[in-house]
């Protein structure tokens, strides 16, 4: 196991920390809840002392990422952490469609803002899986709804295109798509196909599973979602989220097994 480790640090995977815990474990949960004693056991599978635990608990509904319920279970209620949930489940289950060959062009047509307002437009865009071409234009394929999700309000122009460079260059051009696919199979290489049951695995095994999913789940939330014909060949997105799934599976089952000792 102690390769493993190595092979997580070599990759730049951070160390848990009982936040990490319990924010990636409830956005992982539909709805968002779990007891607050289930929720001490799991983190002290990961080596983190319980105390630690509820300290983190209290500062996290202090902070407003956590409320509590009535009987003690713990929900998940910060709207940033609530959105990353919402990127995580698409990060998963991607809502691509066919694409007919049109683009989806996004035009900034105010330069009266701030630079924390240009900023966090950006960032928006980003998370929408758009990518800059020049200043104040952002595109990507027309393969994914339109965006709504904290673009409403904002100074953009929407319209479908057709640019005249090739499209598979231009996709190259806009996403580190060699990158991003080399990271994947790192990522791919560093884990298991298939986890198995971690309710009697030594105690370095949830670890070790629990931040294989939680990096698996990162690099998906970068995946531009491109149509197949963009991607590079070997592309790994499909292979990243049939990994993640195993290994989510296999925290949700200690997760239950845990409850069930309730």
């Amino acid at each position: 196991m102690s390769q493993r480790r190595n092979t997580f640090a070599d990759l730049g995977l951070r160390p848990l920390s009982a936040r990490s815990v319990v924010a990636s474990v409830l956005m992982a949960m539909h709805p968002p809840e779990l007891p607050a004693a289930v929720l001490v056991r799991l983190c002290d599978r990961f080596g983190i002392a319980p105390g630690t635990t509820r300290v983190a608990l209290s500062r996290m509904v202090a902070s407003a990422e956590l409320a509590q319920e009535d009987g003690g279970a713990y929900r998940l209620a910060g709207a940033p952490l609530l959105a990353r949930q919402r990127a995580q489940d698409e990060a998963r289950r991607p809502p691509v469609t066919a694409w007919a060959g049109d683009w989806r062009l996004a035009v900034v047509v105010s330069g009266g803002r701030v630079a924390a307002e240009r900023a966090e437009l950006r960032r928006v865009l980003a998370a929408a899986r758009l990518a800059e071409w020049r200043e104040g234009v952002w595109l990507r394929p027309a393969n994914l709804p339109p965006p709504e999700r904290g673009l409403a309000g904002e100074p953009l122009r929407w319209l479908l295109a057709r640019p005249d460079e090739d499209p598979v260059a231009l996709a190259a051009v806009l996403w580190d798509l060699v990158g991003w696919a080399r990271r994947g199979r790192e990522l791919v290489a560093a884990t298991d196909a298939e986890p198995g049951d971690l309710l009697d695995a030594g105690p370095d095994r949830p670890v070790a599973v629990f931040t294989a999913a939680a990096a698996l789940l990162r690099h998906l939330r970068t995946d531009p979602l491109l149509p197949a014909e963009l991607l590079p060949r070997g592309w790994p997105g499909d292979e990243l989220r049939v990994r993640y799934t195993a290994h989510a599976r296999s925290v949700q089952g200690l997760i239950r097994d845990l409850a069930s000792a309730n």
